[in-house]
């Protein structure tokens, strides 16, 4: 069984950006594609970004150009890198692999307010 332990949500304003960290206990996190996902209330959740164990990224539409994804292997964390954040960014944000698997973390909020 793996644990995502997600870190670095918290309220900022319009422009504004953060960091988002989650520290992986798998134990292939090396050769694991990984990815950032978001669950607004009333909403499914959906994928952000993702990065493949090489290293290849890929984003929603709507946050290209803001987010950067990045992984470390070594510590066994996946990155999120948020920047000129908008409103409609505002959600508890997740991370887990690609495939997903059935191991979620608690989530870290992110709110976007002036």
């Amino acid at each position: 069984q793996v644990q995502f332990v997600e870190s670095g949500g918290g309220l900022v304003q319009p422009g504004g950006s953060l960091r988002l960290s989650c520290v992986s206990s798998g134990s292939i996190f090396s050769i694991t594609h990984m990815g950032w996902y978001r669950q607004t209330p009333g909403r499914q959740r959906e994928v952000v970004a993702t990065i493949t164990s090489g290293g290849s990224t890929s984003y929603r539409d709507s946050v290209k150009g803001r987010f950067t994804i990045s992984r470390d292997n070594a510590e066994k964390t996946v990155n999120l890198l948020m920047n000129n954040l908008k409103p409609e960014d505002t959600a508890v944000y997740y991370c887990n692999s690609l495939p997903i698997s059935p191991y979620w973390g608690q989530g870290t909020q992110v709110t976007v307010s002036s």
